[in-house]
């Protein structure tokens, strides 16, 4: 998923979408009330794109969950973050069996789906396409041979 201008705004409820960089400060606006606001170095401010979830081998993505979800879900909503605790453990092992018992929260895992159901809920869930190279042409290239000179004898 393409979670680039997407922002998680600690203390604040809901994402946000990065607008523009200010002297002292980033102007969002709210995802769900489309409210501007200001938010200043004193708050903690993470992009969606830089978040991962520990997992036993390497960390994962948040995308990379999302997708996950998605696939799960068949596009639709994940499970309501509001779900008995229980629940939403044995939804979230469903998603991402290899998790990190230990380093993930049940918090953490009510903030994916929560996030996920806003996203989708918005249209913002965009799959990122693999990026396509171009197949670079062959072209021959002519390589010209020296000629080879004899020295001219020295005269003495």
């Amino acid at each position: 998923m393409i979670l680039k201008d997407i922002l998680a705004i600690s203390g604040e409820p809901g994402l946000f979408k990065f607008i523009a960089q200010g002297k002292n400060a980033i102007i969002v606006e709210h995802l769900e009330t489309k409210k501007r606001s200001s938010s200043y170095g004193s708050a903690k401010v993470s992009s969606l794109e830089d978040i991962a979830i520990f997992t036993e081998k390497e960390d994962m993505p948040l995308g990379k969950v999302f997708d996950l979800i998605h696939e799960k879900e068949n596009g639709g909503l994940a499970i309501d973050s509001k779900v008995d605790t229980g629940k939403l453990k044995v939804w979230f092992e469903g998603i991402l069996p290899e998790y990190s018992k230990d380093k993930v929260y049940t918090s953490d895992m009510k903030k994916v789906a929560h996030w996920y159901n806003i996203l989708h809920r918005l249209n913002l869930l965009i799959k990122e396409e693999p990026e396509t190279t171009p197949e670079k042409e062959q072209v021959p290239v002519a390589v010209k041979k020296k000629k080879k000179t004899t020295p001219k004898p020295k005269l003495d």
